[in-house]
């Protein structure tokens, strides 16, 4: 008996409908209704009705399911063939145990299971052994799913031996077993695809991204993610389980914005199975937690918590219940019902083998820490034991946990020992990843362990030791060039006026576009190498005339250390909110000044100074200064404090930094690049008078100041200046841009230099400014191009005026050509521009970036 098709696609007959239903749902459901439609046969009956309540199992339609299942079984048991009431009767028991039912479906499996022998056996093991997993069971689990793969491998079904290969993967994924993971999943992907169980396959595709992400492999999951998700597309499938994956993927790059965009769209689909409904609250949970929501975290947390219990997933509900535990935390709570319930669950936990074992175990030990209880030991003993983990995130956890056992008894030594090799496994997993996005954000997992050892620095008045710590977690994604993708520059595809003040407001990509370019480079893989080591003693020996100032906040407290003359020194300047305050009300000075309305600097630059060096600007001397800030403190305009207006002043992320610009070799051709972008009020007049003056340059403007033409040529310039109006993106700064003839040219497209420019002058507003990621992380124009390798970078931190930058760029440009490095020719340019507020104002919001 053959079922008719419908769209044109094969019939097949009552018996394949259950194998169809997995790979075509569609196609499935369609023939299984015409069949109980027309049959009367109660074993064909069996078969469509079990197939279609597959189908609606599938689209969470969980009543519809339940019912066909129901009347799929009462058909098994009209015709009384053992083997098809069995094989029905297990459907419906995984089934009711999806749908919340878990006592009432696992008899049902049970019953089956007896029931049954050959080929059949091992079908029915499969699903119990797969309910087991999700059940958290996973020892009665693994046994019964290898039991299953030699009793269907036997039988030589193949679409079954896939089916189950999958599943015992994800068991052996939950046990911590990955390499034989990825070989179930891979031997399931093949022996699926040949029987052309299409969704099935993706499936298996889906469960490789898992095991990569386990690994600390964050690219590698991510494409295999996004290769899943084309693959499902055409099937018209979106398993709420990659979202759920996805999420995990996203909060460990420290994307946490995305992750709770993405679950909360796969949380509005209409129809979705109670069992993933739980799992994706539990995520949504987790990311609200990374996205600094408690509240919504401790909403949602709880909900899923209930519903595990409801279907008796102890796992998982210990899981949801580790969620609402930090959302409680989160929201200021310390008493000891929290410890009691932290402990409970940390300890279930980590018997259930878990991978949140080391975060609950951690979370306990902090809060019986704080509370003085003994306990804190015991816990943080625990947790530490995951130091020796293949993630390199997971070890990092069990160092922090040892660092804060130890600084609880005191073992300063064996905090600075533990602090040190945690961030050494997050140096691993850092160096992972090829996006310069995902490498700075990556550092915030490394930011308590920094903290802990710069504090204990800080407690040891030990200027050295602290400016040694304080470097160590500061710019770290600088140091390590982008990873170029492979591919030529985008298609310019948002053509912009070529005059007027439409060129200001350059249509913007659509949003879809700007995700597409941000996955692709987020699944670019890192290259192996080990980060820099910086040596405070070296690097005093190098200052030379020089007096390096680093600003590092511990606690809300800003301090500075200030190296000079082989002596370094430190001293606590004050509240960090206070500098931040006065930052931002000197740079809204500048742009009232820019803007040519009514203000004032007298008095700026002494609030300012008091703010951000305080007692440490006795300590600078009288020669050059090179600063490196906080980030949060970049966008400072640090010649109006009037310890440093009469003095050469640089700029640099880090003193590692610095050291590696002071090193950066020239090219051998002093070729020289102008570049004037549309829509400037002056015309690029400093581009103009530079070109005539030196004929050899390079000149780009009008048609010709294209992203294309401006990459190659920048491509290993000696020196480049580019005026250009430019887009600082604070919501996504490697999509901040200078316009340019075609379009805006972004930090993305810039990270396609092979080699950088050795110097580059941006005359463009707000061209310098960086936002602050991750631990201590910057992320922008200049931030790119100085991991590409440029010594040296003129641009501003504020908004500037057009007129007044051109006389400034050209002193700075007569200056280079004399032989100065840019603190020097920016200071001298600077006293040239004393005269009136807005030349001053101008000549303040530019700033020397490293040599």
């Amino acid at each position: 008996m053959r079922v008719r098709s419908h769209a044109g696609s094969e019939p097949v007959a009552p018996e394949e409908l259950t194998t169809l239903a997995l790979s075509r749902p569609s196609d499935a459901l369609h023939q299984a209704t015409a069949l109980l439609d027309s049959a009367s046969d109660p074993v064909a009956r069996s078969f469509a009705h079990q197939a279609a309540g597959i189908v609606h199992r599938e689209n969470g339609e969980m009543t519809e399911a339940i019912a066909h299942l129901g009347a799929g079984l009462r058909e098994a048991r009209r015709s009384g063939e053992t083997g098809r009431i069995a094989d029905v009767q297990a459907t419906f028991g995984a089934t009711l145990v999806m749908d919340g039912r878990t006592r009432r479906g696992l008899r049902h499996l049970d019953e089956a299971t007896a029931a049954a022998s050959g080929p059949v056996l091992a079908t029915i093991r499969m699903r119990r052994a797969y309910i087991f997993s999700q059940l958290g069971r996973f020892d009665e689990a693994l046994q019964d799913m290898s039991l299953a793969v030699k009793g269907i491998r036997a039988a030589g079904d193949t679409v079954w031996e896939g089916r189950a290969l999958t599943n015992r993967g994800l068991i052996h994924l939950a046990r911590g077993s990955l390499t034989r993971a990825e070989s179930d999943f891979v031997r399931a992907e093949t022996l699926l695809e040949e029987a052309d169980q299409q969704l099935e396959a993706v499936d298996a595709v889906e469960h490789r991204g898992l095991v990569a992400f386990t690994r600390g492999d964050l690219p590698r999951a991510l494409t295999v993610y996004d290769e899943a998700a084309r693959r499902y597309a055409p099937l018209a499938a979106a398993p709420p389980e990659l979202a759920i994956h996805r999420c995990a993927v996203l909060l460990a790059a420290g994307l946490a914005d995305e992750a709770v965009t993405a679950i909360d769209a796969a949380l509005a689909e209409p129809a979705i199975q109670p069992r993933s409904r739980a799992e994706l609250l539990l995520a949504s949970a987790n990311a609200a937690l990374a996205a600094h929501d408690p509240a919504k975290a401790l909403v949602t947390a709880r909900a899923a918590t209930r519903s595990f219990r409801r279907q008796d997933r102890a796992w998982w509900a210990a899981r949801a219940e580790l969620a609402a535990l930090r959302a409680r935390r989160d929201l200021g709570e310390q008493g000891a019902a929290l410890l009691r319930a932290g402990t409970a669950v940390a300890r279930q936990l980590e018997a259930l083998r878990a991978e949140d074992a080391p975060h609950a175990l951690l979370l306990a030990g902090r809060l019986a820490t704080v509370r003085g209880d003994p306990s804190a030991h015991d816990l943080l003993a625990a947790a530490a034991r995951y130091r020796r983990h293949p993630s390199a995130l997971v070890r990092a956890t069990g160092w922090l946990a040892s660092a804060l056992d130890r600084g609880a008894a005191d073992n300063t030594r064996g905090v600075y020992a533990a602090c040190s090799r945690g961030l050494e496994a997050l140096d691993e997993h850092r160096m992972s990843l090829g996006s310069s996005e995902l490498r700075a954000l990556a550092t915030r997992h490394g930011e308590e362990l920094s903290q802990l050892a710069t504090r204990s620095a800080v407690r040891s008045g030990d200027p050295r030791r602290i400016l040694a710590w304080s470097e160590r977690w500061r710019s770290t994604a600088l140091t390590q060039p982008p990873v170029r993708p492979r591919l030529t520059p985008r298609a310019r595809q948002d053509p912009i006026a070529a005059t007027g003040d439409e060129v200001r407001r350059a249509a913007p990509r659509p949003a879809s576009t700007e995700a597409a370019i941000r996955s692709q480079r987020h699944q670019l893989a890192g290259v192996a190498g080990s980060s820099t080591r910086f040596d405070v003693g070296e690097f005093v020996d190098t200052l030379g005339a020089d007096t390096f100032v680093e600003l590092l906040e511990v606690d809300g407290v800003l301090h500075a250390v200030v190296a000079r003359a082989g002596r370094v020194r430190t001293q606590q300047v004050g509240p960090i909110d206070a500098a931040l305050a006065a930052v931002t009300a000197t740079r809204f000075a500048l742009r009232q000044s820019a803007r040519g309305r009514p203000t004032t600097l007298d008095g700026v630059g002494e609030r300012l100074q008091a703010a951000l060096l305080g007692p440490a600007a006795t300590l600078l001397g009288s020669g050059p200064v090179v600063i490196s800030p906080s980030s949060r403190l970049h966008d400072t305009p640090w010649s109006l404090l009037p310890t440093l207006s009469d003095r050469p002043v640089a700029v640099v992320p880090s003193a590692l930094m610095w050291q590696r610009a002071k090193a950066a070799v020239p090219p051998a051709s002093s070729r020289l690049v102008l570049v004037a972008g549309p829509g400037l009020k002056t015309g690029g007049a400093e581009v103009l008078a530079l070109a005539a003056s030196d004929p050899t340059a390079v000149l780009l403007r009008n048609g010709a100041a294209t992203v294309s033409n401006c990459l190659a040529a920048l491509d290993g310039a000696s020196l480049a200046h580019v005026a250009a109006h430019g887009q600082f993106r604070p919501d996504s700064p490697m999509f901040s841009s200078l316009v340019l003839h075609d379009g805006p040219l972004t930090v993305h497209d810039l990270e396609l230099l092979h080699r950088a420019p050795h110097r580059l002058v941006l005359s463009a507003c707000d061209s310098g400014v960086m936002v602050p990621v991750g631990a201590d992380e910057l992320l922008g124009l200049a931030s790119v191009l100085l991991s590409l390798g440029t010594a040296g970078i003129v641009s501003s931190i504020a908004e500037v005026n057009d007129e007044a930058t051109v006389d400034l760029m050209l002193d700075v440009h007569a200056g280079l050509a004399a032989g100065g490095g840019l603190a020097e020719v920016m200071f001298a340019a600077r006293q040239r521009a004393a005269g009136d507020l807005v030349t001053r104002a101008t000549g303040a919001a530019f700033v020397a970036l490293g040599v």
